[in-house]
């Protein structure tokens, strides 16, 4: 009896392609968003300093969820069946939850360094 959670070949193939085609329309932006935070002239104002500093970490954070959801999105496409799904969303879950809180940790870090708060 056929598995009837089975995916057709060509569905498969166009969501692999949806998914590739996001994650390089998402590298072109962060690439527009890199080189535009490298262009602000932080030299002559400490505060605008800070505030790049506090900014480009947010960014890197966000580049990495983004990238680990695309790794999660390119997984789920090739998954057999829907406890694979299940599992592969509940290993994405855990690892997401845990970059949350050390992503929180280093921000508040940065954020503390740029106010003058000493730990």
């Amino acid at each position: 009896m056929a598995n009837t959670y089975e995916i057709p070949a060509e569905m498969r193939e166009f969501a692999e392609r949806s998914v590739s085609q996001a994650r390089k329309a998402f590298e072109g932006f962060m690439g527009a968003v890199h080189k535009t935070s490298s262009a602000v002239d932080t030299a002559a104002n400490p505060a605008l300093s800070g505030a790049k500093d506090v900014s480009s970490k947010a960014v890197g954070f966000a580049e990495k969820n983004v990238a680990a959801a695309f790794d999660l999105a390119e997984k789920l496409v090739h998954a057999k069946d829907v406890s694979e799904v299940m599992a592969l969303q509940t290993e994405y879950m855990k690892a997401q939850m845990a970059a949350v809180q050390e992503q929180a940790r280093e921000l508040g870090d940065v954020v503390q360094k740029v106010a003058g708060v000493k730990k």
